[in-house]
């Protein structure tokens, strides 16, 4: 016979955007009260956050999704794009101890496009700051996630920042260059263009080779305008000349960012083939001994890592925070809705908000208006 209580039952709400605020916010104390039972410490953060932060560490292209206001006693302030970097904040200025939290709470993000994704929405987070093994609170913080959405059967996905930053590093260049790849990890399209650049793939446009060129570029200049003062202007030219100076980057140093950009395999064939690129590119080993590491104890913790997907680029477009471990959670019943949850490894934003401190981090967050509505459909 058919099951009357759910051939009678209510329909569920039509898009997520339709949960009501009550559902969204009794899921996000059910699955708060999960992470607290496991011994996370509530914490809660401003929704009004000191914009030169966030500026500080994402430069001005945050301002594309964030939102920007002014105080007249704070200065610039803007709406709390996530939790991460303020319950950092909160921590290092308490000291640099093992702890773990949980929060809840709207964040606000922009969107550049009509897409019907929303533009403010309830987080549920979990971070843990601990020194000691960073696999085993990789593998403490995925599997709670995982564990914890397994009933809408979602599919996992996994990466790893920090073998892409320990490539770059490898790179016989400049010390400049490395640092202007690894600044723009997060933005591919403007890494791979400016790979291109340094391997002599693409001709320096006319009018920088003018200038470069220039005995004196300031010459014939007219009246300064905007923030940039003489000397900066010569100091830039000058790192320009030296950079279009230097030696290209091997095409062979390219073609091995190449292969491991292209690496989208289960986790076991994607370990092999980043070691078998690490022969030719040792930088990598560090990193690729780590990953081996996470997946022993994702096993250990009953994850499937035979059938888990690992893409080398995944997460590129995230919070630039990101520099290991990367995952996320999505529907493939329905492709259209953004990640239900998704986290990281993120040491270097500690050491950057540390003030001379650090301690290893990782985190993730759950978008609980999301798990409603996909609760509803199963």
């Amino acid at each position: 016979m058919p099951d009357l209580d759910m051939q009678h039952r209510a329909p569920g709400p039509a898009k997520p955007a339709d949960v009501s605020r009550a559902a969204t916010r009794a899921e996000a104390a059910r699955l708060r009260a999960a992470f607290e039972a496991a011994g996370a410490q509530v914490v809660e953060t401003a929704i009004l956050q000191p914009a030169a932060t966030l500026l500080d560490l994402y430069g001005e292209d945050i301002r594309a999704r964030a939102y920007v206001t002014s105080d007249p006693l704070k200065g610039e302030q803007m709406l709390r794009p996530d939790f991460t970097v303020p319950v950092v904040q909160m921590h290092m200025a308490g000291g640099a101890e093992p702890a773990r939290y949980t929060y809840s709470g709207e964040v606000f993000r922009r969107q550049e496009a009509d897409t019907g994704r929303a533009s403010e929405y309830v987080q549920v987070g979990y971070e843990v700051f601990e020194r000691g093994t960073p696999a085993q609170s990789d593998a403490e913080v995925f599997a709670r996630l995982h564990d914890m959405l397994a009933p809408l059967k979602l599919r996992a996905m996994t990466g790893d920042i920090g073998v892409l930053m320990a490539a770059v590093d490898g790179l016989g260049t400049t010390s400049a260059r490395k640092a202007a790849l690894r600044r723009h990890i997060w933005r591919p399209r403007r890494f791979r263009a400016l790979l291109d650049r340094f391997a002599g793939r693409t001709p320096v446009p006319t009018s920088r080779a003018a200038l470069l060129q220039a005995v004196d570029p300031m010459a014939g200049a007219g009246p300064m305008i905007g923030l940039r003062s003489a000397t900066e202007i010569t100091a830039r030219i000058d790192a320009l000349r030296a950079d279009a100076a230097a030696p290209p980057v091997a095409e062979g140093e390219v073609e091995l960012i190449d292969a491991i950009l292209a690496v989208r395999e289960t986790c076991p064939n994607a370990l092999e083939r980043l070691r078998d690129i690490a022969v030719d590119m040792p930088s990598i080993n560090g990193a690729v001994a780590q990953l081996a590491a996470r997946l022993e104890a994702l096993a250990a913790r009953g994850i499937d890592v035979d059938h888990l997907p690992f893409e080398a680029s995944y997460g590129r477009s995230q919070m630039e925070y990101y520099d290991g471990f990367v995952f996320g959670f999505t529907s493939e019943a329905h492709p259209e809705l953004p990640a239900v949850a998704t986290g990281g490894r993120y040491d270097a934003l500690t050491r950057q908000l540390g003030q001379g401190r650090e301690i290893p981090a990782v985190g993730g967050v759950i978008r609980p208006g999301l798990v409603v509505w996909l609760g509803d459909l199963s």
